[in-house]
């Protein structure tokens, strides 16, 4: 996934500690000048390389797929990220730049240079303490962005929307054989349903998404309404379950009002499955099922990869 192995991040308290350590180490190993010239250049280049790589370890939120774009804005404001990171980089230069400065001036004799490194290091520290915040923003944003779930956002999808208790996760667990993944969104407590079906050595992932799709537009917050836009970058199609028997506890037309919302909001094919079909099938739909009764689960699970409609890229022969 894009954010799983975004780096522990440092505070500027930890960072410095972890310099001016390794450089007091640095410096009982040499003796008179080298070892003031060894102690700025361990704390610099530690200051500097930590600083980089936290950096580099950020996916480019340019290239990162739709899907995770916006889940991650919507959690943590990416331009935001985008500043701090900016910040850090900014700030490894600026280490470099004291260490190419001072090591000039650590001639002659061993006081005057013990003088000028002790400067260096008040400016290094200086320098990191300017991106305090920047540093401390980051770790809570990585922090809830590893909370995101482990979706591929490459893989055919099929996102399956209703109200509570129409049948989603029996559907899931049905045409899936092994164990499905659960795990969170960090704006819900709700637990976000991942299992997988190979059809024609083609791997599709069947996604339920409680707390997005089982209720109305209006009973959403701002950060799950954006949530929902990054399902559409993820969805190849979407099956909406009714139960037109309401044995699940919500009226037919406040679900047949929820599909309407999702037909508006998926620019991919829509299906409208009538769940329960062997309690009744008073609504139209395009397809009638019955887990219960081991009634035309295949067919949705197939009219549902038809309807993804994937072409998998071959080789060009030339």
């Amino acid at each position: 996934m894009t954010f799983e192995r975004l780096p522990t991040h440092p505070t500027a308290e930890e960072l410095i500690d972890k310099a001016f350590s390794r450089a007091a180490r640095a410096g009982r190993a040499k003796s008179r000048l080298e070892a003031q010239q060894s102690m700025l250049q361990t704390a610099a280049n530690i200051l500097a390389d930590n600083l980089e790589n936290l950096v580099r370890e950020w996916p480019d939120f340019d290239r990162t797929d739709p899907f995770y774009y916006e889940l991650a804005d919507a959690l943590v404001d990416v331009d935001a990220c985008r500043r701090s990171l900016s910040e850090l980089s900014w700030a490894s230069r600026k280490c470099r730049e004291i260490r190419s400065e001072y090591q000039d001036r650590l001639r002659g004799d061993t006081e005057t240079a013990r003088k000028f490194r002790k400067q260096a290091f008040a400016r290094l520290a200086d320098v990191i303490e300017e991106v305090e915040d920047d540093l401390a923003s980051l770790a809570d944003a990585r922090d809830m962005l590893r909370e995101l779930p482990e979706i591929d956002a490459e893989e055919p999808t099929i996102v399956v929307a209703g109200y509570p208790n129409v049948g989603k996760s029996t559907f899931v667990n049905s045409v899936t054989n092994a164990r499905n993944e659960t795990a969170r969104y960090p704006f819900t407590t709700k637990q976000v349903h991942v299992g997988h079906v190979e059809d024609e050595y083609i791997r599709y992932q069947i996604v339920d998404t409680p707390g997005l799709l089982d209720r109305a537009p209006e009973e959403r917050n701002e950060i799950e309404s954006q949530a929902l836009s990054a399902l559409t970058h993820l969805a190849d199609t979407v099956l909406v379950f009714v139960d037109a028997s309401g044995a699940c506890g919500y009226p037919l037309s406040s679900q047949l009002a929820l599909r309407d919302a999702v037909l508006e909001a998926f620019d991919v094919p829509v299906l409208t499955v009538c769940t329960k079909a062997d309690r009744s099938r008073a609504v139209e739909a395009d397809l009638y099922m019955s887990v219960a009764e081991s009634e035309n689960v295949e067919k949705v699970l197939e009219t549902a990869i038809d309807a993804v409609g994937y072409e998998p890229e071959l080789p060009y022969e030339g």
